[in-house]
């Protein structure tokens, strides 16, 4: 399948002089950037680049919150042969400066929010640190550096007296093994690991996008997850740039209201979202509407039923802008009852499963086809199988193999083999299982499964999400002491005041959820107690609960 990948800066190229005119970057309710401006602005980095002294090869680190700028350097780092880093502005300081430090970055473009956060002693190696809202030079320890962006204008006008034309734009092209970016995981275990992702994954990916996910230039589409995140970069970002889609950057952390207030402006052509978007709209503003008794029984009724649900779900399609061809879910698990709810009201959503490793995707189903509780088959170019003696009965490890697999972990050569075999296949580290028609169902990480008193695999995650729809709950870990099993669960404390609940009525709350829960489970899964918090569990940036720290 390799033979055929396109070359990805040569994509990149080319949808920059094709789509010289229109609309490319607009920072939600701020300013907006052209293709040409981003051409012109890259061509001032590469000036930037060149004189200060990066060589192709030549690490530059990035983190911030999504923006246009931050859009624009990522771009001018790839097309000019050196290696991007992009850091997720979520991790805490220490995170930053080791991945900079460990990923040897040359350069550091930082963004205003986390900028007072980190210290530059404790980068010693950086050569500059550059401000993403304006490129301006915040630390330089390399003179050469000083000078040329003290220079630069100077120097862009000397290299282009009259103007910058599409002829002008000529990048560095890329070799499908050569290394485009180092990804650091998101890190739910503990230390995060640097994958390494070559040009071809991200060629491959993008081939799979120009096939499955049909947008057409001039197209709206808004960017919520970070695009230092490979989903949010390969889907929100880097195909709709070679699309010559108009993308808007939400860039402050985006609120259930501020995003529908986002999409009904904007109105998208594609949703691409982690489950817990999609969840605290249905929860909050839908369900309360249709989960009356009257409702609930007029629901099931054969003609005033369905429609009903076409009313609910026009509703929601109209709340996303009214415009999108479907809704893309995947990052983390999805809640069944709410997945269930939206599949019963034909909402066209589908929910893919990637890893970073595979930069990202591995499988996916158009929504037409989708099979709801799987995320998919394997996507376009890739392979994958089930490391156990029944693929589609028993839970086994899932492996992928392709182009869109990783070269390994920068500078981890213990972890690179334990992820990826002498014949090419990754281990993911997930269970699963591959029906007939090659769905894949996800059954949990293969770190979390707990194993039963006796010997039985119990996976959390499947506990939880039944725990997540009793009252009062709005996440959950189950844990094991011991023998037992114990639900730490997350209550919203604004719920709990405006039901005017003490301590006394809240225990007997959650004794009846454990009750019922443990009315729907197997005897070996059942938990013995539920504990409450009224503090949110710390999460992953891509909201995965960090279940180390509770366990």
């Amino acid at each position: 399948m390799e033979n055929n990948l396109p070359s990805f800066v040569s994509l990149l190229q080319e949808s920059v002089k094709k789509n010289w005119d229109r609309d490319a970057f607009t920072d939600y309710k701020s300013t907006t950037l052209q293709y040409k401006d981003v051409a012109r602005k890259i061509e001032k980095l590469h000036i930037l680049f060149e004189n200060s002294g990066i060589k192709p090869g030549d690490k530059i680190a990035l983190c911030g919150r999504n923006s246009a700028h931050w859009a624009v350097a990522f771009l001018a780092t790839i097309t000019y042969g050196a290696v991007a880093v992009p850091i997720l502005h979520e991790f805490k300081a220490d995170q930053v400066h080791h991945i900079v430090n460990h990923s040897e970055s040359r350069l550091l473009f930082v963004g205003d929010m986390v900028w007072p956060t980190l210290s530059e002693s404790a980068m010693p190696y950086v050569e500059g640190i550059i401000y993403i809202p304006d490129y301006s030079l915040l630390v330089s320890r390399n003179k050469k550096l000083t000078n040329a962006r003290e220079t630069l204008n100077l120097q862009y006008g000397k290299k282009y007296p009259k103007f910058f034309r599409p002829e002008h734009v000529s990048y560095v092209m890329d070799e499908p093994e050569r290394l485009a970016l180092i990804n650091y995981t998101s890190g739910s275990t503990g230390n995060s690991k640097g994958v390494m992702v070559p040009f071809r994954a991200l060629a491959s990916n993008m081939q799979f996008a120009f096939k499955v996910i049909p947008l057409k230039g001039g197209e709206n589409v808004i960017s919520i997850l970070p695009m230092a995140h490979m989903y949010g970069m390969a889907f929100e970002f880097l195909y709709e740039f070679l699309s010559g889609v108009h993308i808007f950057f939400l860039t402050r952390l985006p609120s259930p209201k501020i995003i529908l207030q986002a999409f009904a402006e904007i109105k998208p052509a594609i949703i691409i979202s982690v489950p817990l978007i999609l969840e605290k709209i249905v929860k909050k503003q839908v369900w309360p509407k249709v989960n009356t008794p009257a409702m609930r029984l007029m629901m099931k009724a054969p003609v005033i039923g369905e429609k009903i649900k076409k009313k609910v779900c026009d509703q929601m399609i109209q709340a996303f802008g009214g415009k999108f061809y479907e809704a893309i879910i995947g990052g983390a698990a999805f809640n069944q009852e709410v997945e269930q709810f939206l599949y019963d009201i034909h909402f066209p959503f589908t929910v893919g499963y990637g890893t970073t490793e595979c930069a990202p995707i591995l499988a996916y189903e158009d929504f037409k086809e989708f099979k709801p509780g799987s995320c998919g088959k394997a996507a376009l170019n890739m392979e994958l199988k089930i490391d156990s003696p029944d693929p589609q009965n028993t839970v086994g490890e899932i492996l992928a193999k392709g182009p869109n697999v990783m070269l390994g972990y920068f500078k981890n050569p213990d972890a690179t083999a334990q992820a990826l075999d002498e014949s090419g296949w990754y281990h993911t580290g997930d269970l699963g299982t591959l029906d007939e028609a090659g769905n894949l169902t996800i059954r949990g990480r293969s770190k979390n499964m707990l194993l039963g008193a006796s010997g039985q695999n119990i996976y959390p995650e499947e506990i939880e999400d039944k725990l997540n729809n009793m009252p009062l709950v709005v996440e959950s870990v189950v844990v094991q002491r011991g023998e037992k099993l114990v639900g730490l669960v997350y209550v919203d404390p604004e719920d709990v005041r405006s039901k005017g609940m003490n301590a006394e009525a809240m225990a007997q709350q959650m004794e009846a959820n454990r009750k019922a829960l443990n009315a729907e489970i197997p005897a070996y899964e059942q938990i013995t107690a539920i504990e409450v918090r009224y503090e949110e569990f710390e999460k992953t940036p891509k909201k995965s609960i960090k279940r180390f720290l509770y366990t």
